[in-house]
């Protein structure tokens, strides 16, 4: 322990819990999306486009938080995997839309078993969940106020 400054202890740093906790989701997620050949980026794309169909890859990036370099190979794969297909607007060639394939809907299906895996797997209770959920929501709302 930093007797000095103990305010740069490990243990007491916000950044790592979120980090670690982080990790640790992604891992617990990884032999459930592993079993439909997806990844867990894919996975967030894919619930994006599950709750809205057909948006532009610019709305999808913002939802997922995912840069423009990272979105545009995620989407090729999904599109090579025959899960989404892009559509250039008619109107406005510069915007791009993506939509689920019937294999990308189907998929819906068997991932709806998921979240509640998850949960399991967390070994803690929906309340202590929910309540974690609002905190992180809270705090990524304030950041991405700030950030404006």
């Amino acid at each position: 322990m930093s007797a000095t400054f103990p305010e740069l202890n490990l243990d007491k740093q916000l950044c790592f819990s979120l980090y670690a906790a982080s990790r640790q989701v992604t891992r617990l997620y990884q032999p459930l999306l592993k079993r439909h050949d997806i990844t867990y980026p894919q996975y967030i794309v894919l619930l994006i486009l599950w709750q809205n169909d057909g948006l532009t890859v610019k709305d999808i990036g913002h939802q997922s938080q995912l840069k423009s370099n990272t979105l545009t190979p995620l989407l090729k794969r999904l599109e090579q995997n025959e899960l989404v297909v892009r559509k250039r607007a008619k109107d406005d060639e510069r915007q791009c839309h993506i939509f689920l394939t019937d294999k990308g809907k189907v998929l819906e299906r068997e991932c709806a078993c998921i979240p509640r895996e998850m949960m399991d797997q967390t070994e803690m209770s929906v309340e202590k969940l929910l309540q974690l959920k609002a905190l992180l929501d809270e705090f990524l709302y304030l950041q991405e106020k700030h950030g404006e």
